[in-house]
Order: structure tokens, then sequence, then C-alpha cells
């Protein structure tokens, strides 16, 4: 049997020195209940990005996935906080940064991507003008370089007759076309990390495609990495280079995309792409029905409820994460075993 995880050689690490992104070690974030025990939303998590990669983070709604994108980001909702561990950002410390050091960061070093455009962009202001406002905010350049790079990056995002669309409101776009405007916003300062927050989820399925496309080539041409968060497993098929799946805030499974896709090894992570299939008896079969009075039982193992492989074991002791082929990370007792 693999050793646990707890070997740094075993962790998800990014590789040689210098070569991390983003490194997250040991992350928990809560938030508290009056009168209950808080609720842990990311549990000992770790998961890192290397330069100039793409990493798929998938997992159900409620999983965690925008909690830990708001914790990279310091822009944690309220109640909740960073009980303890560690956000590295290129080197630095993100947790010891103050709030103007922080907001230095944002947009110009990280920059967010959400799934809602209209809820991002200003009503009142052209979209032009937002653009080159972020330019203005984190470049130092005055209000005619501003303008240029932002119809630019109009132009770089595709938007049909970008001078006329550098005039326009928000409401006169589409939503392919705001979610656009949102992507140039994010990347007019040529972050080194970006974080796509499930923003192609409210798009018709040719517009994700195209807008995924395009990400991926703004990201890959301006050497970027990127946090791909996502509900549906099927697009980090062809999108990510590697994939980490997330279930009730603490990762279950880990490895490159074409591992993960040619050997699932975590029960969950099989029930993903079953339910990505559209085949309900195959989605049954890797689905156990939860009953309701085992939804907060304080299982060792939090999937054990709802798993189909589940032993004395997963009620007495919580699996690590451990190293079951070449990068391949898996925290299960009971991995699935591929039959030849």
């Amino acid at each position: 049997m693999a050793a646990a995880a707890t070997d740094t050689t075993m962790a998800p690490q990014a590789g040689a020195p210098g070569t991390t992104m983003l490194d997250i070690a040991g992350l928990n974030v809560s938030y508290p209940v009056y009168e209950e025990e808080p609720v842990r939303a990311v549990r000992d998590l770790d998961l890192s990005v290397r330069r100039g990669e793409i990493v798929g983070l998938v997992g159900e709604s409620g999983s965690g996935k925008t909690t830990l994108a708001r914790a990279v980001m310091g822009l944690l909702t309220q109640p909740g906080r960073i009980d303890s561990g560690s956000i590295q950002f290129d080197g630095k410390d993100m947790r010891a940064l103050s709030e103007n050091q922080l907001r230095a960061i944002r947009g110009r070093d990280i920059a967010m991507v959400i799934p809602n455009p209209r809820s991002e962009l200003d009503p009142l202001i052209p979209v032009g003008k937002q653009i080159a406002a972020v330019a203005r905010a984190h470049l130092d350049i005055g209000r005619a370089e501003a303008d240029k790079m932002a119809l630019d990056m109009l132009k770089a995002v595709h938007i049909p007759d970008p001078a006329r669309r550098f005039r326009a409101f928000p409401h006169e776009l589409s939503g392919g076309m705001a979610q656009r405007v949102v992507m140039a916003i994010s990347l007019v300062c040529s972050p080194k990390f970006v974080i796509s927050d499930d923003a192609t989820s409210g798009l018709d399925v040719t517009v994700q495609a195209q807008v995924l496309d395009l990400l991926r080539t703004l990201v890959r041409e301006h050497d970027t990495s990127m946090l791909f968060i996502t509900r549906d497993v099927g697009i980090t098929a062809h999108f990510c280079d590697r994939v980490a799946v997330i279930y009730r805030g603490e990762i279950v499974e880990f490895a490159k995309t074409g591992d993960f896709f040619d050997n699932p090894q975590h029960p969950y992570s099989v029930m993903l792409l079953a339910a990505f299939a559209h085949n309900p008896a195959l989605r049954n079969k890797w689905h156990k029905p939860l009953a309701s009075t085992e939804a907060e039982a304080g299982r060792a193992c939090l999937y054990a409820p709802r798993c189909v492989h589940r032993e004395d074991e997963c009620d007495a002791r919580h699996p690590d994460l451990r190293e079951l082929g070449t990068r391949h990370l898996v925290r299960c007792h009971f991995p699935v075993e591929r039959v030849a």
C-alpha cells in the first residue's frame, strides 16, 4: 500500500522549486453557525498550480469550490474565516498581506472570471471604459493608452465590431458577449493567475465552446496559470492539464487529465463521470441513496454514507490522500480497480 500523502513527495505539489504559481497547504475555512458547530467549507486542503498550467477543480454545488476561490483572493464572504493553513502566490504569503496590498494584487496579478457577467459589469458605464478603468488602476497609464488597451482586448476576445461595442452598455450585449467583456477585464493587465469560477455555466453550448477555446488561447498566449472551477467534469477533459476532484471541502482525487479519465479511482469521481454520461443505470450503480440520518453523521470518511465501496474501515478511519500511480493521488481506503 502506498504511503500517506504526509510525505511531501506524494502531496499535490507543482514540481521543481520556482515553478509553482499557487501553493495551498493545509487550508481550513469555516462559517460560524449560531449555537451550533461551525460549517467546515474547506478541510485540510492541499493544492498547487504550476506556471502556465490549467488545473480543473471539479465538484458538485456546495463542495467548497467558490469558497476556496474567495479564500485565495482574500474575499471570503462574512462570517467566513480561514482557521488555518497557508496560501502562497508567486512566493507571497497571501494571508500576511494587508488589504491594500491585496487590492494591488487583485486584478493586476490575480484575476477572477465569474459565471454571471451582468452582475460584474456596471450598467451605467460603457463596457470599453470599464475595461480601461481596470488598466488605469493597475498599470499607471493615461486615459488614451488605457482606451487603446481596452479596444485591443475587445479585439482579442473576438467581440464583433469592437470600436462600436467599446461604447456599448452591458444591457446592449448578448450573454456570450458580456462574458467575453468580463474575460477582457480579467486579462487586460496580463495577470499571472486567473480563477475561472464556473464562468461558462450559463451560456449556450455553442457559445460555451467558443468562450472556452478563446480563454485557453489567451491563457496560453500570456503564459498565465489558471484554476478552472466547474461542476461539469466533461469540460476538463479537453481544457485542463490536471484535474482535482473536491468533495465536502477536501480533495479526493488529483491527477493528470489523461490519467484521470483513463482510470478514475475514487468512487465519487466515477459517480461524477457516470452522471456526466447521462446514464441512470450507470449512475445508480455508483451512487448509494443518502439516508437522512447519515447526512451529517461525522463518519471518518466523508463520502462513506454515499459510497458503494463502504466497509467498516471507512467508518473507523479518515483516509489519507495517497499516491496510487505516477502523480495520481486518491483519498480512499478501497479505490476503484480497473478491470482489464
